[in-house]
């Protein structure tokens, strides 16, 4: 499993937008001038983002966005799954996968079924409001 430009961009824009809460809506512009990331590439995101409720925006000259919950309401894992898709390390794990024939007798599917279940519960348990607040205090182990 490898995270895409698009899964840390997203990472970046929610942290943004967390760290400039206030009650007025940002504008994208300033957004990608922060982050040096293009506004066609957060137009994308937002997209995503806004489809699956996790941002609020207005249009218009005051227009912008802004988190559609706190900021320790959002979790890293929900973030990428959104952009990312299924987090599974082996395509026989994903969600839509089709059931391998080898599964009855696979000798690695335990190593890889524990290895997905660390990953999500790593990634489940970090907040966005963890990653501005106290990054130094994750807890990296395993």
């Amino acid at each position: 499993m490898k995270i895409s430009t698009r899964g840390r961009y997203a990472l970046r824009f929610m942290i943004d937008l967390a760290q400039h809460n206030q009650d007025s809506f940002i504008p994208l512009k300033d957004i990608s001038e922060r982050q040096a990331i293009s506004i066609k590439y957060l137009e994308q995101i937002t997209s995503l983002l806004s489809k699956y409720g996790l941002l609020k925006s207005v249009r218009g000259p005051q227009g912008g966005y802004k988190l559609a919950r706190e900021a320790n309401n959002y979790t890293v894992g929900e973030i990428l799954r959104i952009t990312e898709g299924d987090l599974a390390p082996v395509t026989c794990l994903e969600a839509d996968a089709i059931n391998c024939e080898r599964r009855p007798f696979c000798s690695t599917i335990k190593l890889w079924e524990g290895l997905q279940k660390t990953i999500n519960n790593y990634l489940d348990n970090i907040t966005l409001d963890q990653l501005i607040v106290e990054p130094e205090s994750l807890d990296y182990s395993i």
